[in-house]
């Protein structure tokens, strides 16, 4: 009994001890946190940043009053009736879009490299005159404070847009919704009995595009879908053919049916043979929503996090970035996307223009919306779709955010809270090194750190990562990596030609993916030619012993005289090293140039003899090149997804004058893509994971040396000198103890703004 109670006595006593213990650990970690200083936001040892230029706002989207200056302006246009509400039916003339019209080139590159005045500030104004049935651009100016417009429709396009040409606005969604309602109302039961779909609700369905298949049409395919989160891939095996081209709703109709692969003319017809049991049933059974992007598993850690122990080594002045030796001003085009301008290393301006241009989707399927489908998403707005970036997800936790405006089908300017992130990474990858043991002993080597600009857009079910990146070698980085949804169909007899099977009664669809970017190089100056250079095996004989030969590589290289000539299809053999080149020589004599190095692994492109084909031009090429013009602004145009058959903007005519390309200021169109064969892993979403493509600019011969050696990024040492910190501050960074000061988590992204 007295043992029982010392063992009692003693367990409470270890019980105790052992909470003491714990006490007392976290009273010590707690005093050794408030001893730890913070790290500090900005770099406290600045190294010498390039200089912020208050001339980058020359390139600046317009502000929120300068979005209103301009709204106002047109509504009150004494011999227009412009309206501005997105609610407005089709047949009014509505005020879609405004945006930054760019000065010409020439006139800003004289106010940046001289005293010439700053080019007047103008913005595009895009109206859909559903009175007139036309589509109209004028060009607004001066801002702020407009007092003239001009309509630069026909000087853009050389030709008129036709109403049908524009992408639906909001208010003829809202018809179409309430339409739709009306039309389904006679089979209520069966699409209950059928796909558990209450057509008294807002039925769920995706749309395909383009709108039609010849010049003029405006009829689009609907696939219905189950009303759940990630509904792209819940398709139920109906779809309808919607003539909305009238201004008028009431005369709109619907033209045809699918139901389980089976097509009717019309609605009618289908509720008849149904009701006869004259087509086959789909039978409605709940399931798990093998969509939903909850974790099946409660998340328990946090993945590893970085953040800057001295502080953030880049700045930001309203449009304008500097980093170490790089500066740019920077934009978001609500239809293109993200775009940088007036880009300089070291002081030199390397690229006046690196922008997103398109992104096109070329489906495969045996059902009829996805077999129609070719998106053109700068026609949907590429930009408008840059969402709130997650913290900690989309970017590091320690980014910083930019909001943007935009004014597209919108009414009044709309925010887009954190849609662009900038932050200094770590690829955890050395950008070079060498350890050394013979003769020499010696190690030398430079973190790969580098400046991220990212936006992402969720267009529909797709997400794009954007990334502009830029290295301390003096190369920038253009690239997209694809998330989201998979577009799927319904499953029939004959759909595996086309995709595989993902979930129950689900096929994934075959489809390409391809992205346009711009690069407008200016290699000191706008002087530049467009060189080629690639390898030859040849048989040469060893000059000390003659009789004997061994094959060695040569360099090839050559110099395009015309755009034709410069202009590379996907399936031609594209010379492997593609540069744009100075007539100015470095130290060694060899021509300064930038290289473009593509990484892509598109699909094959739509025959060039197929119609629609004209309005996707651009993608035949894995690079183009062509002389710069103001008006060859973008490879495409708002309306080429829903006029493909005579588009707005044929980019193959930029190529078919075949200027020369010789000593002239140079454009770089640049293609990149894969093929998405989609499969049972791309459920619940696609990974970013070799989904991706983009082209690299890098330096050949530009410099003397590889400009990363000034790096003060830097590590030597040799035999006894490691713990040194002199030349490798890793030696020190013990000392360099700081918890990181983080910004509380937010998101507003689901409150429109």
């Amino acid at each position: 009994m007295v043992s029982k109670t010392i063992c009692t006595i003693l367990k409470c006593l270890v019980v105790l001890a052992a909470v003491a213990s714990l006490i007392a650990n976290c009273v010590l970690i707690w005093l050794n946190t408030q001893r730890t200083p913070k790290c500090p936001v900005q770099h406290l040892n600045p190294v010498q940043l390039a200089a912020h230029n208050e001339k980058s706002d020359v390139f600046a989207d317009l502000s929120v009053e300068e979005l209103l200056q301009v709204r106002d302006y047109m509504v009150k246009i004494p011999e227009m009736n412009i309206t501005f509400q997105p609610l407005t039916p089709p047949s009014v003339d509505y005020l879609y879009l405004i945006e930054l019209s760019l000065p010409k080139k020439g006139d800003v590159m004289h106010y940046l490299d001289s005293r010439k005045s700053k080019p007047a500030r103008e913005a595009t104004a895009v109206v859909f005159h559903g009175s007139k049935n036309i589509v109209k651009e004028y060009v607004v100016g001066p801002l702020p404070n407009p007092t003239y417009h001009r309509d630069v429709t026909f000087e853009r396009y050389k030709m008129e847009i036709p109403l049908t040409a524009r992408p639906p606005h909001y208010g003829e969604h809202v018809l179409r919704a309430i339409f739709i309602q009306h039309a389904l109302k006679p089979i209520s039961a069966l699409l209950n009995e059928s796909f558990g779909i209450d057509a008294a609700a807002d039925p769920v369905f995706h749309d395909a595009s383009p709108r039609g298949v010849k010049s003029g049409d405006r009829q689009t395919w609907l696939s219905f879908c189950r009303n759940v989160e990630g509904f792209f891939i819940h398709p139920v095996g109906f779809e309808i053919l919607l003539n909305h081209k009238s201004t008028n709703f009431l005369s709109w109709r619907v033209v045809k049916v699918l139901y389980n692969g089976q097509y009717f003319d019309s609605i009618s017809e289908l509720k008849q043979q149904y009701e006869a049991s004259a087509v086959k049933k789909i039978v409605y059974k709940p399931i798990p929503n093998y969509a939903s992007l909850r974790p099946k598993q409660k998340p328990t850690g946090i993945a590893p996090q970085q953040f800057h122990v001295q502080g953030k080594r880049f700045s930001i002045q309203n449009n304008h970035i500097v980093y170490l030796d790089w500066s740019f001003a920077f934009g978001m085009s609500p239809l293109r996307g993200m775009r940088v301008f007036d880009v300089r290393f070291k002081g030199e301006r390397i690229i006046y223009e690196l922008s997103v241009q398109e992104a096109m989707s070329v489906y495969g399927s045996v059902t009829p919306h996805t077999m129609i489908t070719k998106f053109l998403d700068g026609s949907f707005g590429i930009g408008k779709c840059a969402y709130e970036l997650v913290r900690g997800v989309d970017c590091p936790y320690s980014a910083t955010y930019i909001d943007t405006y935009h004014f597209l089908d919108t009414g009044v300017p709309r925010q887009l809270k954190n849609s662009i992130c900038v932050f200094e990474h770590d690829v955890a990858l050395p950008l070079r090194r060498h350890f050394s043991e013979i003769i020499y002993n010696s190690y030398g080597g430079l973190a790969n750190s580098v400046l991220v600009f990212r936006t992402i857009t969720a267009i529909g079910n797709y997400d794009y990562v954007w990334d502009f990146i830029f290295y301390q070698s003096g190369s920038v980085e253009a690239k997209v990596r694809a998330t989201g949804y998979i577009a799927s169909s319904f499953t029939l007899n004959n759909s595996y030609t086309y995709g595989h099977q993902v979930a129950e009664n689900v096929t994934g669809n075959i489809h390409t993916h391809f992205v346009n970017f711009k690069v407008d190089l200016d290699v000191l100056g706008v002087k530049n030619v467009f060189q080629v250079k690639d390898m030859e095996f040849v048989n040469v004989s060893l000059p000390w012993n003659p009789e004997h030969y061994t094959m060695i590589p040569r360099l090839v290289e050559s110099e395009f005289q015309t755009e034709q000539e410069a202009a590379l299809h996907h399936d031609s053999k594209t010379p492997r090293y593609l540069h744009i080149a100075s007539n100015q020589k470095n130290h060694w004599g060899h021509q300064r140039s930038y290289r473009l190095q593509v990484f892509s692994f598109p699909g094959d492109h739509l025959p060039e003899n197929q119609a629609e084909e004209r309005a996707m031009s651009w993608a035949r090429y894995k690079l183009a090149i062509t002389k710069h013009k103001d008006l060859e602004q973008s490879c495409g145009s708002l309306y080429n997804q829903n006029e493909m058959w005579a588009p707005a903007v044929d980019f193959s005519k930029f190529i078919a004058d075949n200027e020369r390309i010789v000593n002239e200021d140079l454009v770089a169109w640049v293609t990149a893509g894969f093929l998405h064969i989609p499969h049972a892993e791309d459920i619940p979403n696609t990974v970013t994971v070799g989904n991706g493509g983009g082209v690299l600019l890098r330096p050949h011969n530009y410099f003397d040396e590889d400009p990363s050696i000034h790096s003060v990024d830097g590590v030597y040492f040799a035999p006894g000198s490691e713990d040194s910190c002199e030349y490798n501050k890793m030696a020190c960074l013990v000392k360099e103890t700081c918890s990181p000061v983080l910004e509380p988590f937010s998101y507003n992204g689901f409150l429109g703004g």
